[in-house]
């Protein structure tokens, strides 16, 4: 696999499922072989390494692949990562809305928009179900270029606005976000393509989130990393980030990745428990939004990732993700229903006892629920008194 780590580091290149190698600044979307492109194994990352007097995701730029004086960055990174009690246990929350455009994309669209900046492009294309196109809408214009946005018809209104302001052009598509993804690679012909889900230095900027982990807790990594998955970048991005720290022996181990994903949406999850995705019958639409991906392109490195971790996956039924939105907003936590498929994922983790009491996990929540108003008001309108709250007796 592209992100094992060899007994010693040559200079970075982009490579594909078969181990072919092309140079860093290729701008092909994918590998001759047709798969998706990684980058070749860096070294991890030293305590004393981190330009401290950095306040964004660059105080790692020691680890990233790209010319840090050619970086474009709105202040991405450096999140909070609260205590909060979760049914009697102390659990940390990762708050990703805290980055410029609410959600975790930016940390991927900073070092992929640099990446592609210093090639020298000057107009971009993304697909998105919403968080993406507006994270590569803002870093676009921080960087003075051109960027199309081609957004599913029913994506949310408030993230197709955001993206409008930062002055992209958007185009909408009906159909699924697979059927998106497929009309923005026809016009990935005439337009550089900056898709944070095929761009391999989208992935490089999600690391960064496993670094803060680490950082945070005295270089240390946790004992467990809770996480929801659409396409599956902050997954690939953590086992990364943490696969760097164990080669350089920052770390003693990797921790375990707990992956959850809306039940009729669940790829990553199904492959990883030997399930059949298509045996779940037609997708059925979820509040959950962006995580709605049938197709992860990055499917086999995802599962890869769960497993070298000795993680696990869950299929989140539509209640419990109801329920998890609303028992964050009691503890104060307003994350839109995709981030809170997290927190459900917690629950059942714990309840399965595959969470034990006194660990260290961190639960990463992705996106702000304000950029998801018409969803949040359908969970908080009804009387769903049926439904269990999510952390409420464990």
């Amino acid at each position: 696999m592209p992100n094992e780590q060899p007994s010693s580091i040559a200079a970075p290149v982009l490579i594909d499922r078969t181990g072919r190698r092309y140079p860093l600044d290729d701008p092909r979307r994918r590998g001759d072989d047709g798969s998706p492109l990684a980058v070749s194994a860096l070294p991890g990352l030293r305590p004393e390494q981190i330009d401290s007097a950095e306040r964004s995701l660059w105080r790692y730029r020691a680890v990233l692949p790209v010319p840090a004086d050619r970086r474009v960055s709105l202040g991405e990174g450096c999140t909070p990562m609260i205590p909060v009690d979760w049914g009697g246990r102390r659990v940390h929350f990762k708050l990703e809305w805290f980055n410029p455009t609410s959600s975790f994309k930016d940390r991927g669209v900073s070092v992929m928009i640099s990446h592609l900046v210093a090639l020298g492009v000057d107009r971009v294309l993304e697909d998105s179900s919403g968080n993406g196109g507006s994270a590569v809408a803002a870093y676009a214009a921080a960087a003075g270029i051109r960027a199309k946005i081609i957004v599913p018809a029913a994506t949310s209104a408030a993230k197709i606005l955001q993206a409008r302001a930062y002055g992209a052009e958007i185009e909408l598509v009906a159909g699924t976000r697979d059927e998106v993804a497929e009309e923005a690679i026809r016009q990935s012909e005439r337009i550089p393509y900056a898709s944070h889900n095929w761009h391999p230095m989208f992935i490089q900027g999600t690391k960064t989130v496993a670094y803060e982990m680490w950082e945070s807790l005295g270089f240390t990594a946790p004992d467990n990393v809770v996480l929801v998955a659409g396409a599956g970048s902050n997954v690939i991005g953590c086992d990364l980030a943490f696969g760097e720290l164990l080669a350089a022996g920052q770390t003693d181990r990797r921790p375990r990745l707990f992956v959850g994903q809306p039940e009729h949406w669940a790829t990553i999850a199904d492959t990883f428990n030997g399930i059949d995705p298509g045996s779940r019958g037609a997708r059925v639409p979820t509040i959950a939004e962006g995580a709605s991906i049938a197709r992860p392109v990055r499917l086999p490195e995802a599962v890869e990732a769960i497993r070298r971790s000795g993680g696990a996956a869950y299929a989140v039924p539509e209640a419990e993700i109801h329920a998890a939105v609303r028992a964050l907003s009691a503890r104060g936590l307003y994350a839109e229903p995709t981030s809170s498929v997290a927190a459900a994922t917690l629950d059942h983790f714990i309840a399965s006892g595959e969470i034990a009491p006194g660990e260290t996990t961190v639960v990463v929540l992705t996106g702000a629920g304000l950029k998801s108003a018409e969803t949040m008001a359908a969970v908080f309108g009804g009387h769903d008194d049926d439904v269990r709250e999510a952390g409420s007796t464990r």
